[in-house]
């Protein structure tokens, strides 16, 4: 039988995307920056590779990853969510897990609390596009005694970075403490909400991501998403994509 050779091509972006070692966004900045070569020569943006290519990354062979991981991590304050080596404090060293995975979008460093580890591109698209409205789940502590005023606008929307915040569920846990759920994830998002409406940030810890609990796990501890962990969230991942808008 003869095997259909459109088969065995794949897109560089998503092979290595499949292979750990970024998001395909990523690989595409890796690649418009000279980081991949293939067959010993530099990689071209939108090439596609063949089962049998050799494809280096920084001068180590790429390999596709056959074994998926998913990790629920609880985020130490001080850790950086960075798979670049050179980063004292990076993730990826401080868990040291013994296959190449990458974080699920960011927790910055002053902040704690769950953050998802994967080596599966796709998933880190699908979870972290903002147009999936996906929730995640955030204990905020404020150095001020939070008023109705403060709840008020940080459930209708605040303007930080040249744009106004998604509507977004805020409750009050107590005088200085707030729950917020937010479906979308800009830059510091929380932080600048605050600082806008005259709050600091006192501390920072992220609780859920979809169905995802922090729950009993220990500062600095991880864990193996369960069977039942995946099978919820592939249901509600049916009908997201992976596609920014701008790639629609």
């Amino acid at each position: 039988m003869q095997v259909n050779k459109e088969e065995k091509v794949t897109r560089l972006n998503k092979f290595l995307s499949e292979a750990g070692i970024c998001s395909r966004r990523e690989a595409d900045r890796l690649i418009e920056h000279g980081k991949v070569m293939v067959n010993g020569k530099p990689a071209i943006m939108g090439m596609r590779v063949k089962v049998d290519d050799e494809i280096c990354y920084q001068g180590h062979p790429v390999r596709r990853v056959d074994e998926e991981v998913l990790l629920l991590f609880n985020k130490p304050r001080g850790i950086v969510c960075t798979a670049e080596k050179r980063e004292k404090d990076n993730v990826i060293d401080y868990i040291n897990y013994p296959l190449r995975i990458y974080p699920v979008g960011r927790l910055d460093k002053d902040s704690e609390g769950l953050l998802l580890m994967t080596n599966q591109g796709e998933l880190v698209n699908k979870i972290m596009r903002a147009g999936n409205f996906h929730e995640k789940e955030y204990i905020v502590k404020v150095n001020r005694k939070i008023t109705p005023e403060f709840l008020k606008q940080m459930r209708a929307g605040v303007p930080i970075l040249d744009t106004i915040t998604r509507m977004c569920q805020v409750e009050l846990v107590d005088d200085y403490t707030f729950k917020i759920i937010l479906t979308q994830g800009l830059n510091r998002q929380i932080r600048r909400m605050c600082s806008y409406l005259g709050f600091e940030v006192v501390s920072l810890r992220r609780e859920r991501i979809m169905n995802f609990k922090l729950s009993k796990l220990k500062s600095g501890e991880y864990r193996e998403a369960t069977v039942a962990e995946l099978t919820q969230l592939s249901l509600a991942l049916a009908d997201s994509t992976s596609l920014s808008y701008a790639d629609k």
